[in-house]
Parts: C-alpha cells; structure tokens; sequence
C-alpha cells in the first residue's frame, strides 16, 4: 500500500471532472487500499475522493469511525438519487483545503445509488454525518469544492490562509 499526495487549492487538477469507473478488478482494489492508507495517515479525514489524489475517477472512500472502530465504506461511481428538501448548515472542512472551516448548507437526508469495490449496486438512504460527507465527497467527484458554496470573500480567505500556511512549511 502507499500513501498518496493529497492535492491541496489551488490546484487545478481539483477541478476536473472524474469519468466513471468501468472495470471492477486488481487495479481498482489497490486505487481504494492506497486512498485508505492516505485518508488514515491525514489524522483527521472522514473522507477522499480520488480526484484529491490525482486520480480522476468517480471513487470515494469513508470511514466515520463508529464508537471508536474502522468502519470504511467504498463508494464506486456515487450518485445522490433524492435529496431531502429540508436543510441544514454544518461546518466543514476537506483535506485539500487544510485548516479551513466554513458552514456549508446540505440536505438533511439523500439516497445513493453506488457500487461495491466488487461491483454489486447499493441504494441506501443517508442521514446526519454520512449525508454531509457522501455530499461533499460526490462533489469532489465533479470539481466541486465545499469553499466553491462561500462568497467569493470566503474563498480567496482560504486561499491566503492556506498560502500563508505553505510559506510557513517551507
């Protein structure tokens, strides 16, 4: 397994869109074993996407760590097939925006159409945490990032911010 690099803005390779994973085998078991190992070498992730990480399919992977244990879920090909119309605002924050928080408004509820890394299909509706975080995550999978849903005064913040911090690594 390896740990990959985790794209951070304002990288443009974070804005493409991901095209849909055909081929169910070897090479897609490791692309999700190696987004494990880096979403669990963060320290503090709940989710990746594989366009964080260069690679532009539609592949998420998440752990919410339930009670203290692992708990990952892959997602191959995710789709939201209903979203709640209730909403709610909850802080976020991503991997490729390191550092920022900002309330983001979400659907209270959806249902997702995805696969297994086996390729059976799954329909299950989602609540609280694994809502907010399959929303996020698929919008990754479309060049969308949390930052994308602030003013344009938010964004460039996080941008500074995070330029700031990289000056300060160097």
């Amino acid at each position: 397994m390896t740990t990959l690099e985790i794209l951070t803005i304002p990288d443009p390779r974070l804005k493409h869109k991901s095209s849909v994973v055909e081929h169910f085998d070897s090479d897609l078991r490791k692309i999700i074993k190696d987004m494990f190992e880096t979403l669990y070498a963060s320290g503090n992730g709940i989710g990746l996407a594989a366009p964080q990480v260069g690679i532009r399919k539609r592949i998420v992977v998440i752990d919410l760590k339930e009670n203290g244990e692992l708990s990952p879920v892959t997602f191959i090909n995710p789709e939201i097939k209903k979203f709640s119309e209730e909403k709610f605002i909850n802080e976020e924050g991503c991997l490729s925006v390191p550092e920022y928080y900002a309330d983001v408004e979400r659907s209270k509820e959806v249902e997702v159409e995805w696969f297994n890394e086996q390729g059976k299909k799954i329909i299950k509706k989602m609540t609280g945490l694994m809502s907010i975080c399959i929303q996020h995550e698929i919008d990754h999978l479309d060049g969308i990032l949390f930052i994308d849903y602030l003013s344009k005064l938010k964004r460039k913040m996080a941008v500074e911010k995070l330029k700031k911090i990289k000056k300060k690594n160097k």
